[in-house]
């Protein structure tokens, strides 16, 4: 009685889709059956009687191997616009058999699932391309299956209860080529490495002052430089709108995060410090905006 239940429970779950091969074996019953109506053939009786049966017996069994499957979302990476991540779901066979031939859907994605023991659990990685920034929804996922004839598709929709952050797409000017113009002087400069030529862009407190007072106009060269100063990065003036300007600030941030370098954002209203808020919440506030 409680299994009688539960198949009635999963099939309210469950929806059931003709597939080609139950249109071929619907004109395969019509045709033997007119065939023993017509030529009385036992044979052919007892062959439309297994094929009925076979036909009956396949919607329990796909109810009952789709059914109990359940998902979870278990997390994802950063999420760019316009660009492929990758987000996980864990998913669980609470039965006691297995399930056989299912896929996973979500979005554009299907996975072929490899047999599902019973009690047990799986993580699936499923790629996402989100098309613009700001808050997606996960919605729903589902599994498909076509155990155990292939004449029915048994689908089952799961609704993900998740609501995720797309961070703008990062492009722009690199973060090198902002340092380069900006005319502040940034980092502390140690390892004296010689005298170079004076290029014209190069800041005025490297200039060798003695080798200018004769004639020469030299640069003093450092091996290495400790950039250990808080770079600042302005909302209005870093690029034309403001989309650009959130993708730009976004490849900056990255690259600030790479390095290791301490930064400051000045949006409209609000100022965002690196080393007091950190980088996934100036992330979300970017995205957000």
């Amino acid at each position: 009685m409680n299994s009688f239940r539960t198949l009635l429970q999963i099939r309210r779950e469950v929806r059931q889709h003709a597939t080609r091969q139950s249109l071929i074996l619907l004109c395969l019953i019509v045709g033997l059956f007119f065939e023993a109506y017509m030529h009385n053939f036992n044979l052919v009786y007892i062959t439309l009687f297994f094929l009925i049966a076979a036909a009956m017996a396949a919607i329990p069994l796909g109810l009952l191997n789709i059914g109990p499957l359940q998902c979870h979302f278990d997390g994802c990476g950063r999420l760019f616009a316009g660009k492929e991540g990758e987000c996980r779901f864990r998913i669980e066979n609470p039965a006691s058999t297995t399930g056989w031939g299912v896929d996973f859907c979500w979005k554009e994605n299907r996975i072929k699932l490899p047999p599902l023991p019973s009690r047990t659990s799986r993580t699936v990685a499923v790629v996402c391309l989100p098309k613009r920034r700001g808050r997606m929804k996960a919605g729903s996922c589902c599994f498909e299956s076509l155990f155990p004839l292939a004449t029915i598709r048994f689908v089952k929709p799961v609704e993900v209860e998740r609501e995720l952050v797309v961070f703008p797409e990062p492009k722009g000017v690199p973060l090198e080529s902002f340092v380069k113009q900006s005319n502040a002087p940034y980092g502390h400069e140690t390892d004296f490495d010689g005298l170079a030529d004076y290029s014209g862009t190069e800041n005025a407190s490297r200039i060798h002052w003695p080798s200018v007072a004769k004639g020469e106009t030299l640069v003093k060269h450092f091996e290495k430089e400790r950039e250990n100063e808080t770079l600042i990065f302005d909302f209005q003036t870093c690029a034309g709108n403001d989309e650009a300007r959130l993708s730009q600030l976004t490849l900056w941030v990255l690259e600030c995060e790479r390095r290791g370098k301490p930064f400051i954002i000045r949006l409209p209203g609000r100022v965002l410090e690196s080393q007091k808020v950190g980088t996934d919440a100036i992330l979300e506030t970017l995205a957000l905006y």
